[in-house]
């Protein structure tokens, strides 16, 4: 019997040119880098994203639960949870978001805008948002509050204020952009916190940004449910 040295290779006979053993570990080998490939792929591959209609009524379920779920931060009182939950909306439609070109003001001074509670708070004017509505050239005030990250405060109201949607009109806050290009999203309009308990002091939204048209997304009252399906 042949004896190996200590540290000698032992190699397997290689088959011959037509051993059916090569086709074998070829395709074995084709099919296990497939699959290795697959996986690889699949893990590196981004996670499929949400379609706009879902991942909106997922922020507002997300809010819904987060106003239910109380604490210090949220104003909904827990006695008051039944009159304001599940918080009340109109149909999501994209038709209401549009780009907006943002105009700087000459010189960002500071301001002093009145609040729900006959106080006066600061806030810096950025500039005006241009932008047009279903045919319409329209425009908003943007502010930037004290201690905000970065997101232009835009406060408005329009011909639904007192009727469908908040007297004192809704806000929106829309995310830095460098390019100055902004998306107004009325989707995402909401009440401020003085809706749901006085006790909050909020920001009135300016004359120049009283809408003229009816805002038909975003957050409104309970109220008008009567009128409008949820």
């Amino acid at each position: 019997m042949a004896e190996h040295n200590v540290g000698e290779i032992t190699r397997s006979p290689i088959p011959g040119p037509r051993s059916p053993g090569v086709y074998i570990g070829v395709v074995s080998s084709c099919r296990w880098l497939c699959c290795v490939g697959f996986l690889l792929l699949a893990a590196c591959s981004p996670p499929p994203q949400e379609d706009y209609q879902t991942r909106i009524a997922n922020e507002r379920e997300q809010k819904d639960q987060a106003f239910r779920a109380g604490g210090k931060e949220i104003p909904v009182k827990a006695e008051d949870a039944d009159k304001f939950l599940p918080l009340s909306y109109f149909p999501i439609d994209e038709s209401y978001t549009v780009p907006a070109q943002l105009e700087h003001a000459k010189t960002r001074e500071m301001l002093t805008m009145p609040t729900s509670t006959g106080k006066l708070r600061e806030v810096e004017k950025i500039g005006t948002l241009r932008f047009n509505f279903k045919g319409q050239p329209l425009q908003l005030t943007a502010f930037l509050e004290e201690g905000s990250s970065g997101a232009l405060f835009v406060p408005f109201s329009d011909l639904t204020s007192a009727t469908e949607t908040y007297p004192a009109g809704r806000y929106m806050n829309l995310p830095a952009a460098p390019s100055g290009v902004y998306m107004i999203d009325f989707n995402v309009a909401y009440n401020p916190y003085c809706y749901y308990n006085a006790e909050y002091d909020c920001p009135l939204p300016p004359a120049e940004n009283r809408l003229q048209v009816p805002i038909r997304a975003g957050e409104r009252m309970r109220k008008a449910d009567s009128t409008l399906a949820r």
